[in-house]
Parts: C-alpha cells; structure tokens; sequence
C-alpha cells in the first residue's frame, strides 16, 4: 500500500488598497509543512494585485519569479541582490521554522485517543462466511497495534491489516479485518494499544445471533410494541361507541313502571 505524505500550511494575509492608483494589494506570507518534522518548511511570498499573481518567492529555489511584466521586471532585479534575497530567508527560519515548531509542540504533539469501532461485514468469496472489521480513528502519535483475541488467545492467521492512513491533520487511521468462520460458545475481540490508553483497549464481538437474524428481532419487536398500541386504541374506540350507541350521545338506563 502506498504511503501518504502529508502536508500543512500556515498563511499570513495582509491587504491595503493604494487610493493614489486605485489597485487592491494582497501580501501572502505561507509556511508550507511537507511532513510532521515542523522545521522540514517551505517559505512562499506572494504578491497580488487586483487578484492577480504578480511575484512571488519560494525559499526552496531561493529566488523570486515574476508573472506580470512588471513582475517579471522586479524579480530580475531582487533576484540580482544577494542582500534582497537574504532577506527573504529570514521569515523561513524566524518566522515558519520558530512559530511552527511552538505551535506543533503545544497542540500537535501530544497523545490524542483513538476512536474504536468493531463491526461486521460481508466477506469476498464463499470460503469464509463472515468478516469483521476493526477501525481505529483520529490518533496520535502513529504508532498503534491492533490485534484480534480468539478466546483470549491471539489469532495470527486469516486476518489483514492496512497501515497507518495520515489524515492531514497530523492525526492517523487505521484499519484491520478478520476472517472467520462464527463457532457457537467462541469470544472474538479486538485489541488496540497505544501510547494514550493507560491499557489495551478491547472491544468483544457478540456472536450470539448473526446480524442479519438481530435485525429481524429489532423489527419483530418494533412491529409487536406497534400492534398491542393499535389494538388497545382499537378496543377503546369500540368501548366508546359501545357506551355512546354510535351517535356520539352517551346512553343512559331508563326505568319501566311494573305492569
């Protein structure tokens, strides 16, 4: 499986509108992270002009390119000074570099939980008749283990694992699955270490009744608790009827003289 790389960026925007020519003008400042070192970094300048790009610098070429002509102009020209082009490398180290490391130590680099679900799914071919899939979601730091527990004891055959999946947000997924073959009286559970839990996190598969056969007693059941509702309204509204002899008025016992 191909790994991702993963990527974050951080910009600064500053805008004026100049009223002597009439022309909107955007500053970008952008640190782009490639990675989760915070001082692997790429430094972009950018000029904009009535949302139109017309220079901009990138720490990686150490030079700027011009896109208009008179930011073609420009850039020849800072591109010729040594001392314009140093200039522009002191936002990389002092700006991307320093902030960067600060924000990634305070809110990035701490252990975060990940959220377990076990669940099943339909296998792909006829020699295993059930799968279940183990997923653990939004973790930090990358390293976790998945296991599957037959009984209590590891099961290392039947199962497949994918990697650890970047989200983009310095945060990982990951999933793992498992062929089996339900046996009446067996516990299957699924268990995740990782540096936020305290202790391994496991979650048992109840195989008492398949899920396709639990579904059909979630809706027997619903459809039971719907007919004794429609029968006691049923028996009501014909004691009613009953009692107000079916005109709406209520009937009431009259006495005959004895003959």
């Amino acid at each position: 499986m191909m790994a991702c790389l993963q990527s974050y960026l951080f910009v600064v925007m500053f805008s004026f509108f100049t009223p002597t020519d009439g022309h909107f003008i955007t500053i970008l400042d952008l640190c782009y992270y490639r990675g989760e070192d915070p001082h692997d970094v790429e430094y972009i300048w950018r000029a904009i002009s009535d949302m139109v790009k017309v220079m901009e610098y990138n720490s990686t070429l150490n030079r700027l390119t011009g896109y208009t002509p008179i930011g073609i102009h420009t850039a020849e020209q800072f591109n010729a000074n040594p001392v314009v082009l140093a200039s522009f490398q002191t936002p990389l180290h002092s700006f991307c570099k320093h902030y960067g490391a600060l924000a990634y130590e305070a809110g990035v680099n701490n252990n975060v939980e990940p959220s377990v679900h076990l669940r099943s799914m339909t296998a792909h071919g006829d020699r295993h008749p059930s799968m279940l899939t183990c997923s653990a979601y939004k973790f930090y730091p990358k390293q976790i283990r998945v296991t599957w527990l037959r009984n209590g004891q590891e099961v290392t055959s039947n199962m497949t694992s994918s990697e650890e999946l970047a989200n983009g947000d310095w945060h990982y997924q990951i999933h793992s699955y498992l062929e089996y073959t339900p046996t009446p009286g067996e516990k299957i559970s699924c268990m995740v270490e990782h540096a936020s839990f305290t202790e391994p996190k496991i979650l048992h598969w109840d195989m008492s009744l398949p899920e396709s056969e639990r579904s059909k007693i979630a809706i027997g059941a619903s459809g039971l608790v719907l007919g004794v509702v429609f029968a006691a309204a049923g028996l009501l509204y014909y004691n009613r009827r009953k009692t107000t002899g079916g005109d709406g008025r209520e009937l009431v016992p009259t006495s005959h003289p004895s003959q």
